[in-house]
């Protein structure tokens, strides 16, 4: 038998649904006309708008039906924007107010602290011919995979895979993968230590 916050949570989802489809419906319209990532990005921006637990629901129930998967448990702060609509959000994922994610699938029970950039990897955009303007020389995205049970510390900028139950730091720029269980931090991103150890004391 279901408990009474099951109901009121199912009720709220259903509710949110309801509120979702006009912004579905509008979605689906637009990605026909200019494909699914400028779509996703537009709808995404209005959405980040709405603030509190209502934003939350209707978040979360819009991107069920737009990107590549949304787990009815993940939670997408307010001011958070998505580029790409091929990300993933998996079960009891965080993502923090303000965030940025591009092409990224984010495992289970991962938490995104505020400001996190995570670009469609390190090259969204080519830069090797000098003679000609970078937006003319296309891209190499690829997907970043954040691994489960990671947390993600503050305006971090990820552009690499990080493994499953590590810690990167607040500010930190990740260009390379970084392993599991391990604490990473600085610019660029390097291990500081496996996660379990005590921290060196200064001299």
């Amino acid at each position: 038998m279901l408990s009474a916050r099951e109901v009121i949570k199912g009720t709220a989802r259903f509710v949110a649904h309801l509120a979702a489809a006009p912004f579905v419906a509008s979605f689906t319209l637009r990605a026909a006309i200019v494909g699914h990532d400028r779509a996703i990005q537009s709808s995404t921006q209005l959405l980040a708008l709405v603030p509190g637990l209502t934003g939350q629901y209707i978040r979360r129930a819009f991107l069920t039906w737009t990107i590549a998967g949304c787990h009815h448990t993940a939670v997408v702060e307010y001011g958070t924007t998505f580029s790409r609509a091929g990300a993933r959000l998996d079960e009891h994922v965080y993502i923090g107010p303000g965030c940025h994610l591009g092409l990224v699938h984010v495992e289970a029970n991962v938490l995104m602290a505020s400001g996190v950039q995570v670009p469609s990897g390190a090259k969204t955009h080519r830069i090797d011919d000098h003679l000609r303007p970078i937006r003319e020389q296309g891209s190499a995205e690829r997907l970043v995979r954040i691994g489960a049970g990671s947390w993600i510390g503050a305006a971090a900028v990820v552009m690499a895979d990080v493994g499953a139950h590590s810690v990167v730091g607040a500010g930190a720029v990740v260009t390379q993968p970084v392993p599991c269980r391990v604490v990473a931090a600085g610019v660029p991103a390097r291990v500081l230590r496996a996660r379990g150890e005590r921290p060196a004391r200064a001299v």
